[in-house]
């Protein structure tokens, strides 16, 4: 399979889906649909992949990346013409190119294998993906003769009232035998209504030339494609049942599936359990024996084994261990919290390393911060990291007692084993195993409301 090629249509602008963004750049389970699509043909194994793309093509690029290739096709005059100008990727020998489209995203790598295998067992110079469809209305209908030879396709509009009853469908992607193909493309003219150049048409130009085609039948939803926001938030409901269910194979608990809502590359663990309302996006990692606790979010990151998050917001860290976090904790970028680890309800950490058995338990901020092992942060400690222009640094080494209502003004350090009295404002550096006391001596006003 190392010489197929694959083509993914996707130069379209999608005016159903009322939006300036490309139509193959909309999101399902966290990814473009075109992502999607991409990551089927690496499953499949097929190494060349090309783009179509016209409509706002710099922003598919820009998204997508340089993993493959690009083909502009100016101007959109229909499926046919963006086959004839991406002839000359494709190679001059039997070998397969594969036709598929950029908002379909539930394809995947066994279905194109599938194609694939009956097109090249088969020797067959054309393979259509189809479906059968209790209610085929709106596809192409696949016509066959009496010994289940594909004869042509048919559009709805154009199709016959006997031919309307056909139930195998056009799913609009293709294996075709790469020489058949170019040779096939030269027959390919525009005369028609719309002035467009038709893929279909490939299938009666090369039974026409005496060449074998053929269908690769699969299952209802692997072909549904996208075109409104309608279709695409049931497209959304299907992949989420799907990881849902692989997930729970796996031995996650999920509480509530149809409330629960996760991307398609995140792993978790076995015995972790997740309560409803959960969203966990992008390459999250989760160990195992974890709780997830209502409406908690977390993004792109890596959590250890037995951790406990409640009602929290993490984004792009990591948390070890036998760690808690939340109720109502958020997690910012680039924090790295340690094991056994409290971090609990309203307590904010933004790009800081949290040390081992540290208890920050409640309403504290802790921002481009080094706090050590065995730390307590007591209750509305504050990092103030900020001094109006630039980012600085607190360092809390291991040990470390900070008492209620504390400042810390960096960039400060506070050695091991210091203790801070509530109410300070630390300025300076704090001695190993010092007491700091930064705060003006209380003063009594008599009889000051009268």
């Amino acid at each position: 399979m190392g010489d197929t090629v694959a083509l993914i249509l996707a130069a379209g602008k999608g005016t159903r889906m009322k939006s300036e963004i490309p139509k193959v750049l909309h999101k399902a389970a966290g990814k473009a649909m075109i992502e999607h699509v991409i990551t089927a043909c690496e499953e499949a194994g097929v190494k060349r992949i090309y783009a179509v793309v016209g409509h706002k093509s710099e922003d598919i690029i820009n998204t997508v990346g340089d993993n493959i290739g690009y083909i502009i096709q100016d101007q959109q005059l229909g499926t046919g013409h963006a086959l004839i100008i991406s002839s000359e990727y494709l190679p001059k020998d039997k070998s397969s190119v594969i036709v598929l489209v950029g908002d379909a995203p539930l394809i995947d790598g066994k279905t194109i294998e599938d194609m694939i295998k009956i097109h090249e067992d088969n020797d067959l110079s054309a393979t259509v993906l189809t479906s059968r469809l209790s209610d085929p209305t709106g596809y192409g209908r696949i016509v066959k003769d009496a010994d289940g030879n594909l004869l042509k396709i048919v559009e709805h509009k154009d199709a016959t009232e006997e031919e309307k009853k056909i139930d195998e469908v056009n799913s609009g992607m293709y294996c075709f035998k790469s020489e058949d193909l170019l040779s096939s493309l030269k027959e390919l003219d525009n005369k028609n209504s719309q002035g467009e150049y038709y893929l279909t048409d490939i299938i009666e130009i090369m039974n026409r030339k005496g060449l074998k085609t053929g269908s690769s039948i699969t299952s209802a939803n692997i072909i549904k494609a996208v075109n409104s926001k309608v279709e695409l938030s049931q497209i959304e409901k299907i992949m989420r049942k799907q990881i849902n269910e692989k997930l729970m194979e796996s031995g996650v608990t999920i509480i509530d599936p149809k409330n629960t809502y996760i991307h398609k590359d995140v792993q978790i663990g076995a015995d972790t359990i997740i309560y409803p309302g959960c969203i966990i996006e992008g390459s999250t990692k989760i160990g195992k024996g974890c709780m997830l606790i209502n409406n908690s979010r977390i993004v792109d990151c890596e959590i250890g084994d037995f951790v406990t998050i409640q009602s929290s917001t993490l984004l792009k860290s990591t948390v070890g261990d036998h760690t808690t976090v939340g109720p109502y904790a958020y997690i910012r970028p680039e924090s790295t919290i340690g094991k056994h680890v409290k971090i609990g309800d309203f307590v904010e950490v933004k790009k800081s390393v949290i040390g081992d058995n540290t208890k920050i338990s409640h309403l504290t901020y802790v921002g481009d911060g080094e706090v050590g092992s065995n730390v307590n942060l007591g209750c509305g400690v504050v990092f103030v990291n900020y001094d109006g222009k630039n980012k600085h640094k607190t360092i809390v080494e291991d040990d470390v007692f900070v008492g209620c209502n504390v400042n810390l003004v960096a960039p400060v350090t506070v050695k091991s084993g210091a203790y801070i009295a509530a109410g300070s404002t630390i300025t300076d550096e704090v001695p190993e195993k010092n007491l700091a006391i930064a705060r003006c001596r209380q003063t009594n006003k008599p009889n000051y409301f009268k």
